[in-house]
């Protein structure tokens, strides 16, 4: 356990960060399981329309730290190819 103000402070911190950044990663794998879905199910439209909302909460958890910018580039660029094929 934390023996100093400043150790105390930095727990508090941590667990308001993970909080955050836990409840945003959730909202991003439910925005790629959507859009997977509907490249699965084979409906074009649905899965453009589900690519377009999801690329912004991707690049989201880039600017805010969750993700890794090149994991993202890989994530939406195998998305799109797969929405290209249908």
């Amino acid at each position: 356990m934390a023996n100093h103000k400043s150790a105390e402070k930095r727990i508090r911190q941590t667990e308001r960060r993970t909080e955050v950044n836990r409840a945003r990663m959730s909202r991003i794998r439910s925005f790629v399981k959507k859009v997977e879905g509907a490249i699965e199910s084979g409906d074009k439209s649905a899965a453009a329309e589900a690519f377009k909302s999801a690329q912004p909460e991707l690049m989201r958890g880039v600017s805010k730290g969750v993700l890794h910018k090149n994991t993202v580039s890989r994530k939406l660029s195998r998305m799109s190819a797969a929405i290209k094929a249908l």
